[in-house]
């Protein structure tokens, strides 16, 4: 399926590996780790990347394994704190994430929305230079667009402050 994606002329995929992230890290490193880092093996490419997905509550507790995919990048949901994540992970290495999609894009407020983008903006950017702030996972429909426009803009906000 991914290898018809990259003979399409596609750039990447997300790999979305949620469900790895209820699992104890014992069991992820046994029932994940080796089918993702098979499938990335034979996928990625310098120029076909692979972004691994993962928003369980696990997640921190189980990089080790996750970081042995060999992803080009890593993607994280907002059920983690960012900065420890980031504290964990190599930082010639993409990590992007978390504003919570749910909570946030579609059940929040412009004003809500700002505020979180740049609390997890001003508590990584500065020290990770690696990281990337989006989404915590897919922006659920009928999410508002007050919501979307309100983070992009907390992101310019973010970077053209004197």
């Amino acid at each position: 399926y991914v290898k018809a994606y990259r003979e399409t002329g596609a750039s990447g995929v997300v790999l979305a590996e949620p469900l790895t992230g209820l699992l104890s890290p014992a069991m992820a490193e046994e029932f994940s780790e080796p089918y993702v880092r098979r499938l990335i093996e034979q996928v990625q490419t310098d120029d076909f990347i692979v972004i691994y997905h993962n928003c369980g509550d696990n997640t921190i507790a189980m990089i080790d394994s996750i970081l042995r995919t060999g992803a080009t990048a890593y993607h994280f949901g907002n059920s983690i704190d960012m900065r420890e994540m980031l504290g964990k992970i190599p930082k010639d290495i993409m990590v992007m994430g978390n504003v919570d999609p749910a909570g946030q894009f579609k059940a929040g407020t412009p004003e809500s929305i700002r505020a979180e983008t740049l609390r997890i903006m001003e508590a990584c950017c500065p020290d990770y230079p690696n990281f990337v702030i989006s989404s915590g996972c897919d922006i659920p429909p009928a999410s508002r667009w007050e919501n979307i426009h309100a983070f992009f803009d907390a992101v310019d906000e973010y970077y053209t402050r004197g």
